[in-house]
C-alpha cells in the first residue's frame, strides 16, 4: 500500500476532540476534470502542494443539499439549517503531507451560512441563487454572474465504497480542508462514514463554476462523474496546518 493511500486511510479516523457542528450532506454529485497540475499549483497558497494521482491533477465541482446544520447540542432550525451548496475544489497536501481539499469557491443560497462560514472557517463562500429538483437536479447562479449552471444526474451503478488505491478513493476520501483564517494557515476536519459512490449518468452539466473561478476546461464534459445518497457529518474546530 502506498504512503499516500495510508495517509488517506488515517485521515478517515474520527478525531478524539468534541465536534463543534453536526449536519447532513445529501444527494451529492461529484464531477471531475483532469487539469494541468502546474496551473493548479500556481493558484495555491504557500504551504500547499497539489496532490496528484498517477501524475494527474483534478478539479472538482461538487453539489449537494446541506440538511440539519446545527451547532453541537442545539436542534436544527427551519430554513436556517437547510440550504444548497456547490463547491469548486482541488486536492492537496500540506508541508507535513496531510491530505485534504482546497476550495476555490463554495456557492450557497443561505446568506447567514455564507457569513458564518467566511468568518468562522475562513472559507471562500459566495452568495448564490440555487434550487434543487425536480428529482436529482441542481442549479446555481452566483451573485454578480448572468448565467446559471444546471446539473442533472442519476445513479448508473450500485453504490460502493471506493477501493483504497483507486482514483475514486484519492478523490473521495478527504476529511480535511485547508483555509486561511485571520492570517493563519489552518486545517478543518470532518468525520463521516466513507461515501458509498455510484457512477453517475449525467444529463446536464456545466463548467460555469470553474470559469467563474478562472479555470478553462475547454467546454469539455467532466472526465469522471459520481453521486452519493448522503452522509451524516461531524465537523471539528480548526487546527494549525503545516506550512
Amino acid at each position: 500500500m502506498s504512503d499516500a493511500t495510508e495517509r488517506l486511510l488515517r485521515a478517515r479516523v474520527r478525531p478524539t476532540r468534541r465536534p463543534v457542528m453536526r449536519q447532513r450532506w445529501d444527494d451529492l454529485f461529484f464531477l471531475h476534470w483532469e487539469y494541468a497540475a502546474a496551473a493548479i499549483q500556481a493558484r495555491l497558497p504557500s504551504g500547499l502542494t497539489v496532490d496528484t494521482f498517477e501524475s494527474k491533477a483534478y478539479l472538482g465541482v461538487v453539489g449537494f443539499r446541506m440538511n440539519a446544520v446545527r451547532p453541537l447540542g442545539l436542534p436544527a432550525l427551519p430554513w436556517l439549517s437547510y440550504f444548497n451548496e456547490l463547491n469548486v475544489r482541488t486536492y492537496v497536501r500540506d508541508a507535513a503531507g496531510e491530505p485534504g481539499v482546497w476550495f476555490f469557491s463554495l456557492d450557497c443560497d443561505r446568506a447567514p451560512a455564507v457569513v458564518i462560514a467566511r468568518a468562522g472557517f475562513g472559507l471562500p463562500y459566495e452568495h448564490a441563487a440555487m434550487s434543487f429538483g425536480p428529482g436529482l437536479a441542481q442549479s446555481c447562479r452566483r451573485q454578480g454572474e448572468q448565467e446559471t449552471a444546471h446539473y442533472a444526474w442519476s445513479a448508473g451503478s450500485s453504490p460502493q465504497i471506493a477501493a483504497p488505491g483507486s482514483l475514486e478513493f484519492h478523490l473521495a476520501e478527504r476529511y480535511s480542508f485547508f483555509s486561511v483564517r485571520g492570517g493563519r494557515f489552518v486545517r478543518g476536519q470532518v468525520h463521516h462514514t466513507p461515501y458509498e459512490l455510484s457512477s453517475a449518468a449525467v444529463t446536464a452539466w456545466s463548467d460555469l463554476p470553474l470559469r467563474w473561478d478562472g479555470f478553462d476546461v475547454g467546454d469539455r464534459a467532466p472526465d469522471l462523474a459520481h453521486c452519493c445518497q448522503g452522509v451524516a457529518i461531524e465537523a471539528f474546530s480548526l487546527v494549525p496546518a503545516h506550512a
